[in-house]
């Protein structure tokens, strides 16, 4: 017993200096290693209203994987589309209150945000560069900001649904005059009522939950919407023509929680941009790419539609006689800038 007493008081001093000089690899090589706890992941739930393959879907389920990718984990942003929140509205409430990180309004911009209602007067944007060139310009920087001190939300990007159509059961609306006694659904924002009431037509506000079935009774001869829209939502099995009359055009945005944008570290907060820029390029590239006659006849007559071209210059000039007035001096300086931007 006294002899393993004085091995033991001997070794004692060697076992601590070896581990004093062999620093980590000595606690390691001893097993003494603790256990480090890595952080739980960051959850980023994002609620979008239409599910794939609409181009918006498309392009923000693809930024959640590579999110979840290039951060190694880290963040783990969760896309649903069509799935999570039916409405618009219930999207952006759940945002702002941060029940859930991301989510945008998707056709409903405009009465979210007031703010974008400029960019929905008929004609006043004039193509797919000209948007671009002010929502990834000092225009877009300002809304951001303004977002985030009013709303408490933080714009990710951008993005569109490109320019409206009409879509109607009994007639192509061609010219202006066509559109007289056509009961056409509108989506609740002011500026589509008085886009569709100021070129000839009959407004009828409708949340979309009712458009199918108000268009199978009769109670509206028809809507609008952008191309990539009337694929994804089914529009031909309530309608026979498509009118390619670009007059409105469908800006809205991404966003996120403001609370939880501030949380992030600055690299979390760069990838999260820089990823939302790629989606945003996807969804304009996926968008754009049928909003032309030849792409939409291709897309959209073997279903049973019928594409027109209408006569954009005639609904343009009466855009800018009956319609544009009220609007520029509502916005004034923000409709200078507008104006202002050469694509």
């Amino acid at each position: 017993m006294t002899d393993i007493m004085k091995i033991s008081s001997r070794n004692l001093p060697v076992r601590r200096r070896s581990l004093i000089q062999g620093g980590l690899a000595g606690i390691i090589a001893s097993g003494l290693a603790p256990t480090v706890a890595r952080a739980a992941p960051i959850k980023l739930v994002m609620a979008h209203i239409i599910p794939v393959p609409e181009s918006g879907a498309i392009g923000f389920s693809w930024q959640a994987e590579e999110v979840r990718k290039r951060s190694n984990g880290e963040l783990d942003m969760q896309f649903f589309g069509g799935t999570l929140l039916n409405k618009e509205l219930e999207i952006m409430n759940a945002v702002k209150s941060g029940n859930i990180q991301m989510g945008n309004p998707a056709g409903a911009a405009a009465t979210v945000f007031p703010e974008m209602g400029v960019f929905l007067v008929p004609y006043l944007v004039q193509s797919y560069a000209h948007a671009y060139k002010m929502f990834n310009g000092a225009i877009g920087d300002t809304l951001d900001k303004q977002f985030q001190d009013k709303y408490k939300l933080k714009v990710m990007c951008f993005f569109d649904y490109g320019f409206r159509h009409f879509w109607t059961a009994k007639k192509p609306i061609i010219e202006p005059k066509d559109l007289r006694g056509a009961k056409i659904r509108v989506q609740q924002a002011k500026v589509f009522g008085d886009t569709i009431n100021g070129l000839g037509g009959n407004a009828v506000p409708m949340a979309w939950g009712e458009v199918i079935s108000a268009a199978k009774s009769g109670v509206i001869d028809g809507g609008d919407l952008p191309i990539v829209n009337q694929i994804a939502l089914k529009i031909y099995e309530v309608s026979k023509y498509c009118s390619m009359s670009f007059h409105n055009y469908g800006p809205t945005l991404n966003t996120m929680n403001l609370a939880t944008w501030e949380s992030l570290s600055p690299a979390h907060k760069k990838l999260m941009i820089d990823t939302s820029r790629e989606a945003q390029d996807k969804i304009r590239q996926l968008t754009e790419s049928v909003d032309n006659f030849a792409a939409a006849k291709k897309e959209l007559e073997p279903k049973g539609m019928t594409v027109v071209e209408s006569k954009v210059e005639d609904f343009r000039k009466l855009a800018m006689a009956k319609i544009w007035p009220a609007y520029k001096s509502q916005f004034g300086g923000l409709w200078e800038q507008i104006e202002g931007v050469k694509a």
